[in-house]
């Protein structure tokens, strides 16, 4: 019997962006670089390991909003077209550093790391990379879960209860289409719990979740085991509590590992070093210089003058790394070990995009954690495996509680976003209004009816605020909300006067085409 546990998950997401009506999009870049960088990566590490017989269990959270764009037919070939055009960089590449010592090696593995993306893409994964995690989750080496269907920040909606259960339901039939089978666990937004929030859950058949360390430490009732065993709620379900420690090793920017100074540098890309002359094609429209990926150089420290990046030094670094980790945790299992009866299970829950993305040596480190605790005395162990060995677990009903900064809602409702949510609320009380006068509708008038559903939840995604809160692409995140309140309000409207613009309706049905088998009555308020 293992002295301990492991908990690995990994929290897949992105906002949903799609746009038909342009050639190209500036943000659909988001999905590109998370399948070049992480998910593609992520899965050959993992057959890696499945291949040389290395046990390992990880839950992977999956979001509807990023699985319905991996299998979207219109994103699936830009992201061919966007590969190819890495390839064709990587070769001009090669030739203009050909006699350049330092970043010869480096632009030699971005072009390979391109090359099996795009042959992995085509050829292993027919364009649809889910079909590599179902069939890890067929082979029992990973658990696929859920989240709900546009990531909201579910607190903000706690006065909302048809909102709530709107978001989670949708979300587990969406993951049942695209799965084949319902979520065992589901991963809260932001880790924003809130009291009565384990009702939802239970009644969708979802029997985990996650919280952030103070939502389990400041629940109503104490736990013998801390954040070190689940608590079960009143209304049934298991909520696993963060590890504060595992955590701050890899998120803290102070003392986490992917601030080492050998590790890649995220922001010095060539799209802003080189000529724009050179650079113009693979950049965006109107000489906008965006990130490329090819990065050359080390983070070195607060400088600006990096060394180049060594790919040999950071793998190295990787396994010093990964050690650390590995011994840290099973320092804290030996402490806990002598205060439980039972093996303490660590919960170290990420979000996917760290590894390899922001982080490039990311889906190294996780092999190498993965491949050292084989070997030790902790074994890795998904939260369902647990609840099959420990059913009963202590009583207790978290309090309110978030991941994001100072662990509470301000990131997601502060002076740079509070406005938007009268309109959210608003939107999600005339949505309700809207099932009670059309309670069992067909034909066009469904058509209307789940559409606006659609442009109602996509309104409330967490991503939205949080891009207006850190200050990032804040013009494109105040025009998503504004875009689908008003789409949502001119049905409206268009309903009130008994008019429908078919023509207007079938456009944002193909460009908002998420959701295939929504029913707008999920709106309706409880009795």
């Amino acid at each position: 019997m293992s002295k301990g546990y492991l908990c690995l998950v990994l929290h897949a997401h992105l906002p949903f962006v799609r746009h038909p009506e342009y050639d190209k999009f500036l943000e659909e870049n988001w999905l590109f670089e998370a399948i070049s960088e992480t998910y593609l990566p992520l899965l050959r590490m993992f057959n890696r390991l499945y291949e040389d017989h290395v046990p390992f269990r990880v839950a992977l959270s999956v979001s509807p909003t990023l699985a319905s764009m991996l299998t979207d037919e219109l994103l699936q070939e830009r992201y061919v077209q966007h590969l190819e055009k890495m390839i064709e960089l990587s070769i001009k590449e090669l030739v203009r550093t050909r006699s350049d010592l330092d970043f010869q090696p480096v632009v030699r593995m971005y072009k390979e790391l391109y090359e099996a993306n795009l042959d992995d893409f085509l050829n292993l994964y027919k364009k649809n990379i889910l079909k590599g995690f179902k069939d890890l989750e067929k082979a029992g080496v990973i658990d696929i879960i859920t989240t709900p269907a546009t990531h909201p920040f579910l607190p903000n909606f706690s006065e909302f209860p048809q909102t709530v259960e709107a978001q989670i339901q949708t979300a587990i039939i969406d993951h049942g289409r695209k799965f084949g089978k319902a979520p065992k666990g589901m991963w809260i937004p932001e880790m924003g719990y809130f009291p009565g929030l384990d009702r939802f859950l239970k009644h969708n058949g979802i029997k985990y979740c996650f919280s952030a360390a103070h939502g389990i430490l400041f629940s109503d009732q104490e736990s013998p085991y801390g954040v070190y065993a689940p608590v079960k709620t009143g209304a049934g379900v298991h909520v696993f509590g963060r590890d504060i420690p595992s955590s701050r090793a890899v998120w803290s920017a102070e003392e986490g590992y992917p601030g080492d100074f050998v590790y890649r540098d995220f922001y010095r890309d060539i799209g802003f070093d080189l000529p724009i002359d050179y650079i113009r094609p693979y950049i965006h429209d109107d000489d906008v210089r965006i990130c490329t990926g090819f990065k050359y150089y080390a983070i070195t420290g607060k400088t600006e003058q990096k060394k180049p990046y060594r790919i040999e030094e950071a793998r190295a670094k990787v396994q010093d790394h990964a050690e650390n980790f590995l011994y840290q945790r099973s320092l804290q299992v030996k402490k806990l070990s002598g205060i439980m009866d039972r093996p303490p299970m660590i919960l170290a829950p990420f979000d996917a995009e760290l590894f390899g993305h922001w982080w490039f040596e990311g889906p190294l480190w996780l092999e190498s954690l993965i491949r050292k605790t084989a070997a030790s005395q902790l074994a890795l162990i998904t939260p369902e495996e647990y609840l099959d060995m420990y059913p009963d677990n202590p009583a207790a009903d978290p309090t309110f509680s978030s991941w994001g900064n100072n662990g509470y809602g301000e990131v997601w409702i502060d002076h740079s976003n509070d406005w938007i949510y009268r309109h959210l609320h608003r939107a999600v009380d005339r949505m309700s209004e809207l099932v009670e006068r059309y309670p069992d509708e067909s034909g066009l008038k469904l058509r209307v009816l789940n559409q606006a559903a659609r442009e109602v939840l996509l309104s409330q995604a967490s991503d939205w605020p949080f891009i207006m809160k850190t200050g990032t692409t804040v013009p494109y995140a105040i025009k998503r909300t504004q875009e689908h309140l008003f789409n949502f309000t001119r049905i409206y409207n268009e309903l009130c006067r008994n008019t429908v613009d078919t023509e207007w309706l079938t456009g944002i049905e193909r460009k908002n085409n998420i959701f295939p088998d929504i029913d707008y009555r999920v709106f309706r308020k409880a009795e």
